[in-house]
């Protein structure tokens, strides 16, 4: 089998996407997991204007344009099992469009309780259960579910909630992650910096959570990986990772594979620095976990997990022009999409560079972006800690 360094280091540009009238930080990818014949691809693009932008994955044009207004959108995630686009929104309530319609408007509301302000959120395995997770208001920092099936006995547009978990989290819910084949799993992170797995088969909040885990600081992303994908990792608002192996929970061994408070301050990356990391790819064929990270003027750095440390494995140069802000791979055809600072969405596959294809020049984009944007190397959690 080929390694993962040598299928990195033969990715080149095949697509860059079309400009658009207003310039937006690309802040979330998530790709079409149905095929179906005699139809494009399709990719959603959550934009730091608050819009998801549906794009033709071959040609990466933009199809069609979904708003939460008067709310903003976080987040964005195709259906296992159909095109359908969801994303939780500021205005309290989860929002399921068909992304293969032209219409505008969602297909259904998935409302939360009086003051919700939803930051993120995720749909199980098995399209069944939707969780999203809230801003602390007041006292409180909810994870909120939802019945996500659609029954064509009930058409309603708009779904109440299941219930809700209150009691694990002390402050804003940043990511919450479902496991990829068991529906019941889900994992989630909060600038309180606790990492919970719960399963949700289990009835009260108390007795659903499975273990809590310390990462130290505020939480920007967390996954699963390992094989049957009994671990977690999480990244933190200060470019920290942390690794966790759950099946050493009923055991004498310790859980924790790997912490690292600052990765930029212990990686050595050939020829070059770390700013920040984007997140976390687990490679099934190779059961290897895989840390995305990057530099301020684009490059895109490559990271192994050993229990030793992040290795640097490779960099892939010359698409963006800034920070890298999502990224999604595809298993299937060994391609990837990236988007950044740049407004720019690149599709890279093995092959030949297209000659066309230069590095785009940053574009200045409005300040009003910078109020929805994450903030690298933020330390406001350690000065909450320290007081």
């Amino acid at each position: 089998m080929e390694r993962i360094e040598e299928q990195f280091a033969n990715l080149n540009i095949v697509k860059r996407s079309s400009g658009t009238t207003e310039p937006t930080y690309l802040l979330g990818i998530d790709a079409s997991k149905t095929v179906q014949a005699e139809k494009e691809s399709l990719i959603a693009v959550l934009c730091s204007n608050g819009s998801i932008r549906i794009y033709d994955k071959e040609r990466l044009y933009i199809l069609r344009e979904f708003r939460g207004y008067p709310g903003l959108l976080n987040g964005v995630k195709f259906a296992n099992s159909c095109d359908n686009i969801y994303s939780s929104c500021t205005d309290g309530t989860v929002k399921r469009w068909d992304a293969r319609s032209a219409s505008e408007k969602p297909v259904q509301l998935f409302k939360g309780y009086p003051s919700n302000i939803f930051i993120s959120f995720d749909i199980s395995c098995n399209d069944h259960v939707i969780c999203a997770g809230t801003e602390k208001v007041d006292d409180d920092a909810l994870l909120v579910f939802w019945d996500a099936r659609i029954n064509s006995q009930d058409l309603s547009t708009s779904k109440d909630p299941l219930g809700a978990y209150s009691e694990t989290h002390s402050d804003d819910v940043t990511q919450v992650r479902f496991h990829p084949s068991n529906p019941n799993m889900v994992v989630s992170g909060s600038t309180d910096g606790l990492v919970n797995v719960f399963d949700i088969s289990i009835d009260n909040e108390e007795d659903a959570l499975v273990t809590t885990c310390n990462s130290v600081s505020s939480v920007s992303c967390v996954g699963w990986s390992g094989k049957d994908y009994k671990q977690i990792y999480c990244m933190t608002h200060d470019e920290g990772f942390c690794w966790w192996d759950l099946n050493h929970l009923d055991t004498d061994e310790p859980i924790t594979r790997l912490n690292i408070q600052d990765v930029r301050e212990v990686i050595n990356v050939k020829g070059g620095i770390l700013d920040y990391l984007v997140g976390g790819l687990y490679h099934e064929k190779m059961d290897k976990l895989f840390v995305v990270g990057g530099t301020n003027t684009g490059i895109i750095h490559l990271l192994s997990c050993t229990t030793a440390g992040l290795i640097h494995v490779t960099s892939l140069r010359g698409g963006h022009a800034a920070t890298v802000r999502s990224f999604c791979w595809n298993m299937q055809d060994d391609s990837l999409l990236t988007g950044g600072e740049d407004a720019q969405l690149l599709l890279w596959k093995r092959g030949a560079l297209d000659k066309t294809f230069t590095k785009k020049d940053s574009m200045k984009i409005a300040s009003s972006v910078y109020q929805r944007v994450r903030v690298h190397s933020n330390d406001s959690y350690k000065k909450r800690k320290k007081q």
